[in-house]
């Protein structure tokens, strides 16, 4: 989208299909370049003066057909389609899509096998907290997850409500096998804010690199 006039994705703004549809075939071709097999399907936000409530009917319609214009396209390339909730309670009040809920029951309406959700916990925190349950219930749905502490969006490790050691020992539970994306703001240095990444690496018995001690 237009990102000077506000705009933030496409997917879901009535009148912006045409626009959707091309940026969708550039950012193919990017995801082809750098190997890259997912991409981040954006909503959109809700038009500036418009009451949600009166559009989100609209706009819920042009969501579903650009999902599965782009689940058709997609799957001509062997790609994922990601659609995820931003909170609209601190992050951007008038995105369109808020909750895994409400994802999860439109990704339901396209019934596109190549459209998955990208769970941030950060935003499900926000909107809904209870991450197990929701963990265990959009499982299958899932495509990518993304992690922040909350509510200062830094490190896993830094003061907050999520306790991601749980949260990752969970995910190995679930036999998650995808990658877990840093959507997070580092409070300083980027290396030494992976330090949470280093003592969950012991915790497992792994070296720095990710290899096995028993390996060596």
């Amino acid at each position: 989208g237009d990102l000077e006039t506000g705009e933030m994705g496409l997917a879901a703004v009535p009148g912006r299909q045409a626009a959707f549809r091309q940026s969708l075939a550039t950012a193919v071709q990017y995801a082809k370049a750098v190997g890259c097999p997912r991409i981040h399907l954006m909503a959109g936000r809700v038009p500036l003066g418009a009451d949600r409530a009166a559009v989100a009917g609209e706009m819920e319609t042009t969501f579903t057909e650009n999902l599965r214009y782009a689940a058709d396209l997609l799957g001509q390339e062997d790609m994922i389609g990601l659609v995820e909730p931003i909170n609209n309670r601190i992050t951007d009040p008038r995105y369109f899509l808020n909750t895994p809920h409400q994802a999860a029951a439109i990704l339901e309406k396209v019934g596109r096998p190549n459209l998955k959700l990208q769970l941030d916990l950060f935003h499900c925190q926000i909107m809904d907290g209870n991450l197990s349950r929701n963990l265990e219930t959009y499982f299958p749905l899932i495509g990518h997850i993304q992690i922040a502490q909350v509510p200062g969006r830094h490190e896993p490790d830094s003061p907050g409500e999520l306790n991601f050691p749980y949260i990752f020992e969970l995910l190995e539970s679930l036999s998650y096998t995808g990658y877990i994306g840093c959507e997070y703001a580092p409070k300083g240095d980027t290396l030494e804010g992976l330090g949470w990444l280093r003592s969950y690496w012991e915790s497992r018995g792994l070296q720095h690199c990710g290899t096995s001690k028993a390996a060596k």
